[in-house]
């Protein structure tokens, strides 16, 4: 294996190891403080930046690999109609066409394999970013129902307070008309006494 096939293997590997630590099921708080540490970081963006110009290659040889098979399968295909002493004498000819169809179909795999699975982990992370997101709304939205009921509460026992302090203010109107009217009762009965009292000094000492 060439050395740049070498590395889109390797690149394979990283790609198989990214795409499992996407999937282990972690906690909200770890998974979220790891995605969020990869959309923020620069030297991640850099990275991923360097992965697409690295994945453009790797498609220029993905599309080379596919030629390639193709033209080994035109040379076996023309073998097959070579007979007699001719295909006797092409036979170490044939077995060198079949080992380069090997490589060259197991370089074809390698790097559709390796763009496929970049298609994936994009696929996988947008959603993983999309599921984050919706829990993280959800909890907001928890917490403002939690809000509202214990304002709820609140207005409840407000509405109570209010209901016993009108109680409590109608008794205490109640009190006071009572209190007018023993007051106008007394008055009454004191102006009542002083028209006596003038009357009676009104008279004479002989007719008291």
């Amino acid at each position: 294996m060439t050395l740049y096939y070498s590395l889109v293997f390797a690149l394979l590997v990283f790609e198989m190891g990214v795409f499992m630590t996407l999937i282990i099921p972690l906690p909200f708080s770890l998974k979220r403080a790891i995605f969020t540490f990869i959309s923020e970081n620069p030297i991640v963006a850099k990275l991923q930046y360097g992965l697409k110009i690295t994945f453009i290659f790797i498609l220029i040889l993905f599309i080379d690999s596919v030629n390639r098979v193709y033209r080994v399968q035109l040379e076996l295909s023309q073998a097959k109609f070579q007979g007699g002493a001719a295909a006797a004498v092409a036979g170490h000819e044939r077995m060198e066409v079949q080992a380069r169809k090997f490589y060259s179909q197991r370089n074809m795999y390698l790097c559709g394999f390796t763009l496929f699975l970049s298609l994936i982990l994009n696929r996988t992370y947008v959603m993983i970013l999309d599921v984050l997101r919706l829990e993280e709304e959800l909890k907001q939205l928890k917490g403002q129902d939690t809000k509202k009921t214990k304002s709820g509460l609140g207005e409840a026992g407000n509405l109570g307070e209010i209901s016993q302090l009108k109680k409590k203010l109608a008794e205490k109107e109640r009190d006071i008309e009572t209190l007018k009217k023993q007051s106008k009762g007394l008055s009454e009965e004191y102006n009542r006494l002083g028209d006596q009292h003038t009357v009676a000094d009104a008279l004479p000492k002989k007719d008291r």
